[in-house]
């Protein structure tokens, strides 16, 4: 998995059917958490390739906020398929960000949820 410590973001990459990794990845953040939605979705398909964009949205307790997660899944049907997770909304300040404890939280969620799926 490559990360970077610029904002809470994974990356990942990892062999299966398209459609199956989709479908564990909304299930397992849905599951995660009690608070946790999938506010929006969008599919999209050309040439053989897939792309997946779901919106999960879920309540930080430790921030006293809302979170969303950003999760894009792209791939062939049955193939490599790489996923991107990115999270915002655990500012607490005007100019820069405090307390991203929450948002690193939701993409623990999902970090478990790939590392499941393997």
């Amino acid at each position: 998995m490559k990360e970077e410590n610029i904002m809470a973001k994974l990356e990942d990459k990892m062999n299966g059917n398209f459609q199956a990794v989709c479908f564990r990845i909304e299930q397992g953040i849905l599951n995660s958490s009690v608070s946790a939605s999938l506010e929006e979705k969008s599919d999209f398909h050309m040439d053989g390739v897939n792309c997946a964009v779901r919106v999960f949205e879920c309540y930080s307790y430790t921030g006293n906020n809302r979170l969303t997660l950003t999760v894009i899944i792209f791939g062939k049907d049955d193939g490599p398929v790489e996923i991107s997770g990115i999270t915002t909304g655990g500012r607490q300040a005007v100019l820069f960000k405090i307390n991203t404890f929450g948002e690193d939280a939701f993409l623990d969620k999902l970090r478990k949820v790939l590392n499941d799926i393997r």
